[in-house]
Formats: C-alpha cells, structure tokens, sequence
C-alpha cells in the first residue's frame, strides 16, 4: 500500500476500519463500527443557492464525489471554542478514473469568505460559520462542488496517536515545541507529543508548508498502526478516539458504500499543495495565490470530478 493511500485512508474519517470490519475481522467490530460511525455524523445546512451541484451526488451510482478535510484546532493548547481549520485539504475520489487526487490549502490562504462579507484566512470560515462557511468558500474559491466534509479536532490527533500506542515518524528538522525535542532520524511520539510535533512552524524555513508536512507524517504514522494487526487489536480505542472527536455529514451507509464501491478509486492517490506568496496586510501575514496556480488546481480537480471547465 502505498504512502498517499494510507495518508487518504486514515484522514477520510475511519474508511480503512469499514473495510477491516467488512472483510471480517468480525461481527463485534462491525456492530462497535457502526455505532461509533453513527455518533460522528452531523448533518450541515447549506443554501441551495450557494452550493454548485443541483441535486446531491449519488454514491450508489458510482459518481465522483470531493470531501473537504479539516483539522480544527479546538482541543489545542486547551481551546474550547469553535476553533479554526488549521488543516485544511480536498480530496476528489474518481472511479471513472480510478484515482484520488488530493490538495492542501495553506491556511492563511487569503479568500472571500462566503455568507460572511469579508475576505480573511480560509481557516477562519470555521471559525465564523462552521462547517457549511467553510464548504461554501472552498466550494466558491476552487470552483468545484464540495460534497462532503469530516472535520477531526487536534484533541482527537493526540488521543489517536495514544489509542495506537504511539507512532514512529522520520524527522528532517532538529527543533523545540512546548519543552519537546525533536532530533533527526526515527522518533516515536505518544499523543503529546505528536500535537507538538504538528504545531511548529516559525522555526521551519519552509514555514506552515513544513508544518503540513510534518501534519501528514503524523497521519501517515497512525494510519500505518490502524492498519497493521496491532492496530486492528486496539480498534475499542481507536473508535472512541474518533466518536468523541470527529464530525462527518456522510452516514455509515455513506462509508460502507464507500469502502465497497470506490475500492479501485483509492488505488492511485495523487496529492497536490495550493501554493502561494506570502505578504502582509494590517500586521497580518497572508498567503495570496496567483491565478495560474489556482487555475492549475482547479483544472486538475474539475478533471477528477468531470467538471468541463468553463
């Protein structure tokens, strides 16, 4: 299995666990699965007149779908409030084409913020309007439908990262966040750990593209326990993580559909960064995209969800 599919499997909520249960590792598991699934969902309220698809696309029908995955930072640094999407990717899942394609967004990405009236940081349509702002902007700024989204709080990273038993990841920085220290080569972080690990960026030349980078090893390194025979025997742990700290508006049937019918598409995973130029404005850092890279972008996830381009 490749690095992209198991970087896809473990962000797109838990699909890599509804494929264990449905091949058998057992009816408990299925049943635990089903309930955990059914304690995530949370519909999202969308107007009609914003959204980009007439009618709802249809996964029993095997059509291409895209997901915006968020990270939201609620749980971090002890925040309890509605947080921002401090990770923020898109993910288009073609069966026609039998690939995934997904993108990161910086997330000082400077955008309209849709139902708000303002241009700020994309992370910040969390912040204003929840899950419906934020699809609504991203739907607006890619010019692509967004059909989906799961959302995963940074509480739910650390308690991910414990419920597997730690991960090991290949550090390429030498640096301290919140009293850790991280040497180059092979580390193990437990949950602590791990959010430190995720949140340094002032001190990484590449900046928050690091941080993101550094944000998918850390999802590489849970996925790769999730789906080792270590992380299937800690599953108890795994679903409560996850029923306590993510939110979906696709139900389990969604999933399971999912996990059977687009098994082809999550073969060949491409991923893709938006990049942008950073600059300033009131005291605030931005990133401004340029038309050619967001034309770019687009482009290539208009293919994966056979949007002609207009």
């Amino acid at each position: 299995m490749s690095k992209g599919k198991k970087i896809f499997l473990i962000i797109f909520g838990i699909v890599a666990v509804v494929v264990i249960g449905i091949v058998g590792v057992g009816a408990k598991l299925y049943m635990d699965l089903s309930g955990s699934i059914q304690k995530t969902y949370e519909s999202v309220e969308r107007d009609q007149d914003e959204t980009k698809r007439e009618t709802k696309v249809d996964l029993s029908k095997d059509e291409s779908f895209s997901v915006l995955l968020m990270g939201i930072d609620t749980g971090d640094l002890g925040r309890v409030d509605q947080g921002r999407s401090d990770t923020m990717m898109v993910a288009t899942v073609s069966p026609e084409d039998k690939q995934t394609t997904i993108v990161s967004i910086a997330r000082d990405t400077y955008v309209d913020i849709v139902g708000y009236g303002t241009k700020d940081k994309i992370n910040h349509a969390y912040a204003f309007g929840g899950p419906a702002m934020s699809m609504n902007t991203v739907e607006n700024y890619l010019d692509i439908p967004i059909d989906h989204y799961i959302s995963i709080n940074m509480a739910g990273l650390k308690e991910l990262v414990d419920a597997v038993g730690g991960i090991e990841v290949n550090n390429d920085l030498t640096f301290t966040q919140n009293g850790y220290d991280f040497t180059i080569g092979k580390i193990t972080l437990d949950g602590d750990q791990a959010l430190a690990y995720s949140r340094m960026r002032h001190e990484d030349p590449n900046g928050d593209y690091g941080r993101q980078e550094r944000q998918r090893k850390i999802v590489e390194g849970v996925a790769r326990k999730v789906l080792s025979f270590d992380g299937v025997s800690k599953y108890q742990g795994i679903l409560t993580a996850v029923e306590s700290n993510m939110k979906t508006d696709m139900s389990f049937d969604d999933m399971r559909t999912i996990a059977l019918n687009y098994r082809d598409a999550f073969n060949t995973v491409e991923q893709d960064q938006l990049k942008g130029e950073g600059f300033m404005q009131d005291g605030i850092s931005y990133q401004r995209v340029s038309e050619d890279e967001l034309t770019r972008v687009q482009t290539e996830l208009k293919a994966q969800l056979n949007i002609d381009n207009e």
